[in-house]
């Protein structure tokens, strides 16, 4: 794949399991379409809060065609949750508008880890490789 055509990829390292499973799910769809992902364009970043930075940062390398984030929040007793998945979705969606680069949103926000492992299996209930199909679309609409 050329370097215009790269696809990358995001994931934050906590809940490692879950975000595992969403990376093997994004992985898959990607090969479905003869897309290989190399290991040096996966970026592990300490948690989902640090997913935004990240992406700003590939966004502006012009590196990629494409982004894909990965990450799980699982509400717990406090604000956290609110103070990170809204925050952190709005500047994906921000970030894909500015730079026109297609991110694929494959950040879990649940409220109980079995509704992340859920979306995590391997099927096609999978969010990663649901959001690594959302990529997919939307770099062919955009030809």
């Amino acid at each position: 794949m050329s370097t215009k055509q790269r696809i990358a990829i995001v994931c934050s390292k906590y809940n490692e399991k879950i975000v595992e499973s969403l990376l093997k799910g994004a992985k898959k769809r990607l090969s479905e379409e003869n897309l290989s992902i190399s290991e040096k364009d996966i970026y592990l970043v300490p948690g989902a809060w640090e997913i935004g930075v990240m992406t700003k940062k590939l966004c502006t390398s012009k590196k990629y065609k494409a982004i894909i984030t990965l990450g799980c929040l699982i509400k717990g007793d406090t604000a956290h949750f609110e103070y990170i998945a809204e925050p952190l979705v709005h500047a994906l969606m921000n970030l894909s508008v500015k730079y026109s680069i297609p991110i694929g949103m494959g950040v879990l926000t649940c409220y109980t880890p079995k509704q992340a492992y859920e979306r995590s299996l391997d099927d096609k209930g999978n969010k990663g490789y649901e959001a690594a199909s959302a990529v997919i679309e939307i770099i062919k609409l955009l030809r």
